[in-house]
């Protein structure tokens, strides 16, 4: 049955992998993210669904395992902050380029380097763009409350195994700290290891019977078939793009000026806006929900409408770039960031806003 409970979007994470039937999480501790190891171990659901729980010697010890049990064809998930997802990035290139299901949580922290464990959004790149080497993408989620923090595990797992390709739930760590209602959804069964089977083909399950077995591998020698293999990622990614853009919408059927912003940012967006059209300032917001596939089409059918648009982010200006890429010559587009952990405020938004209308 669904459950009404007062959680952080961290803890919100763990909860949601124990009822939507993950198979097993492989991770390892870092600040603004601990909460969800800590909390699947203080939950102990190998006792209750069977589930793995497993704090690995490293980082890239995790995603390695991810790697093998999304081989095994079982729903299999890791978490971390933006250190320490730089350090799974050659794993999650293989599971992509192997063509695995497997979720990535990324709650992102201040960098470069280890930077500080204040919140940022500086891992759009590194989400967005591939991360590791080579042509792919990932599924990239992107939060703003902590409802959201847990219906994506599903969707990101769900999505996943729909083109066999890794998603990320990309999150600030004002997401994965902060605390709110959260409705969790009712237990779904894990599946069973013949219902693995049936819908896990390509699985290394190690039950195909003699002369017969999988091997999964993102190796491939003769550069002929490396080509079709890369053809046929990106006839999955323009698949992927056609049919999985998610996006929100506010306050845009008059709007002179628009505001881009995803995660929390978002959130304190829509209060400046509210603000903003108190004075009569007509601006509207549209928040990306998928970071990749984004929603370019969206964006630019706006900027035909619109006098400007203003792009506010936790970064030195990155989704910017797809901004003015969707958006074209047809309206200046302009940033607004703030580094190192400081989280900008309603009033900063509304007066950059008024510097640009001047």
């Amino acid at each position: 049955m669904e459950e009404i409970k007062l959680m952080k979007g961290n803890e919100a994470i763990a909860h949601a992998a124990i009822r939507f039937g993950i198979d097993g999480y492989f991770g390892y501790p870092i600040t603004p993210q601990s909460e969800v190891l800590e909390t699947l171990e203080a939950e102990m659901p190998w006792e209750t669904t069977g589930m793995v729980v497993l704090q690995a010697e490293s980082e890239v010890a995790a995603i390695n395992m991810v790697y093998g049990g999304a081989a095994a064809g079982k729903a299999v998930m890791t978490s971390s902050s933006s250190p320490g997802v730089s350090l799974k990035q050659e794993g999650i290139s293989y599971i992509a380029a192997a063509e695995l299901p497997a979720l990535i949580i990324n709650v992102m922290r201040g960098g470069p380097g280890l930077g500080t464990i204040q919140p940022s959004q500086a891992d759009y790149f590194q989400a967005t763009k591939g991360g590791g080497h080579g042509d792919y993408h990932l599924i990239v989620l992107s939060p703003s409350t902590v409802q959201e923090m847990a219906d994506f595990v599903g969707l990101g797992m769900d999505l996943a195994f729909k083109y066999r390709t890794p998603s990320m739930i990309l999150a600030d760590g004002v997401v994965g700290q902060m605390m709110e209602k959260v409705i969790l959804p009712e237990q779904r069964p894990r599946r069973t290891e013949a219902e693995i089977a049936e819908q896990c083909p390509w699985a290394a399950t190690g039950k195909h019977g003699r002369g017969h077995r999988n091997i999964v591998t993102s190796l491939e020698m003769e550069p002929e078939k490396m080509e079709v293999n890369n053809h046929r990622l990106q006839e999955k990614y323009d698949l992927i793009e056609a049919n999985e853009v998610r996006f929100e919408e506010h306050f845009t059927d008059d709007a002179e000026y628009l505001i881009v912003a995803f995660g929390s940012v978002a959130r304190i967006c829509l209060k400046a806006i509210e603000d903003a059209r108190e004075q009569g300032i007509k601006v509207g917001l549209i928040r990306p929900i998928t970071l990749w596939p984004f929603p370019k089409k969206a964006i630019a059918e706006l900027a035909r409408k619109v006098k400007g648009i203003l792009v506010v982010e936790l970064n030195a200006g990155q989704m910017i770039e797809d901004v003015r890429l969707a958006a074209g010559s047809q309206v200046p587009v302009h940033h607004f960031g703030r580094m190192g952990g400081i989280v900008p405020n309603p009033d900063e938004i509304r007066e950059v806003l008024k510097n640009i209308i001047k």
